[in-house]
C-alpha cells in the first residue's frame, strides 16, 4: 500500500455465515475495444461486451469486481482473439477461483460485393466467444449469428404466381478440433446452405438475380438447420455445433424454429 493510504477494511474476504456456494459473479455489459484477425485484412478493430465470472466458495462473503477489470486493463488498451483466449487463466489467478466464465459479443464486418453488378457494401455479423475455464482446461466456443433469406418450398409448390420468402437468422455454434476455423468461413457455410445470402447493396439486376436464386433454393426451416448440420459434418476442424434457425414469416402470425446439436460421442 502506497504511503499515506490508511489501510481499508476488505470486507469481501470476511466470512460468510449462510456458507452458500455461488455459481457464477461478476461483472457484465462492460465495453472494451479488440482486434479480430480476419482472412483479407489482417485484422480488423472491433468493440466488444464483455461478461466475466467466477464461482465463489460459501466461506467467502464476495469477489473483488475491480480485479476483472484489472484483467482486461493489464492486457493493453487493445485485445486479441490469443489474448482473450487466456483471460480464463489470468482471472483464476487474480480472484483464486476454481472456475472462470467469460463472454463477449462484438460487430463484426465483411466487405459483400453484389452478385451481379459487383457493388461493394458493408455487412455486420454478431460474433459471441464463450470461453470456460478451469485449474486444468479450457472450453472455447465460437458463435455467428447470420441472417439469410428462406424460400417456402410448400408455397411454390401450391402457388401458380410466386412463393412467399422471408428473413431469417442462424445462430451457429461451434468447437474446434484443432486449430480454430475464420470467422468467415463459418459465416460462408451457413450462407451457402440457405436459398440465398443478404446484401447491404443491391441494384435491380442483383435484386433480380436474388430473387430468382432464392426462388430457386426452397428450404424449409428443418431443411436450413439439416444443411447446416450436414456441411459442419464435413468438416474435419470442427467437433461440435449446434444450428438455430429462426424464421421471421412474412405471411404467418408466428416465427419458424428449428434447432439441431451434435450429439456427445459415446
Amino acid at each position: 500500500m502506497k504511503r499515506g493510504m490508511e489501510t481499508l477494511t476488505d470486507i469481501q474476504n470476511e466470512p460468510d455465515s449462510r456458507n452458500l456456494d455461488i455459481d457464477r459473479v461478476g461483472i457484465k455489459e462492460l465495453k472494451y475495444p479488440i482486434r479480430i484477425r480476419d482472412k483479407e485484412y489482417s485484422e480488423q478493430s472491433t468493440v466488444a461486451t464483455f461478461s466475466m465470472a467466477v464461482d465463489l466458495p460459501g466461506k467467502y462473503k464476495g469477489t473483488h469486481m475491480s480485479r476483472f477489470v484489472e484483467v482486461l486493463n493489464s492486457n493493453g488498451p487493445v485485445l486479441d482473439v490469443h489474448s482473450i483466449a487466456q483471460l480464463p487463466a489470468e482471472i483464476l489467478e487474480r480472484l483464486d477461483a476454481q472456475r472462470a466464465h467469460v463472454k463477449l459479443r462484438f460487430p463484426f464486418f465483411l466487405e459483400k460485393p453484389a452478385p451481379v453488378t459487383e457493388k461493394v457494401g458493408m455487412m455486420d455479423y454478431e460474433v459471441i466467444f464463450d470461453i470456460n475455464g478451469s485449474r486444468d482446461e479450457r472450453d472455447f466456443v465460437v458463435t455467428v449469428l447470420v441472417p439469410v433469406t428462406t424460400l417456402c418450398p410448400c408455397s411454390k409448390a401450391i402457388s401458380s404466381r410466386g412463393a412467399h420468402n422471408q428473413r431469417g437468422v442462424v445462430k451457429y455454434s461451434v468447437r474446434f478440433a484443432a486449430e480454430p476455423v475464420w470467422i468467415e468461413d463459418l459465416i460462408q457455410l451457413v450462407e451457402s446452405c440457405a436459398s440465398s445470402k443478404l446484401y447491404s447493396l443491391l441494384k435491380r439486376p442483383d435484386e433480380k438475380h436474388v430473387t430468382e436464386e432464392a426462388y430457386d433454393n426452397p428450404v424449409f426451416v428443418e431443411d436450413l438447420v439439416r444443411n447446416v448440420a450436414a456441411a459442419s459434418e464435413n468438416q474435419s476442424d470442427i467437433s461440435w455445433y449446434r444450428v438455430e434457425a429462426e424464421n421471421f414469416e412474412s405471411i404467418h402470425n408466428h416465427n419458424a424454429y428449428a434447432v439441431i446439436e451434435k450429439k456427445a460421442q459415446p
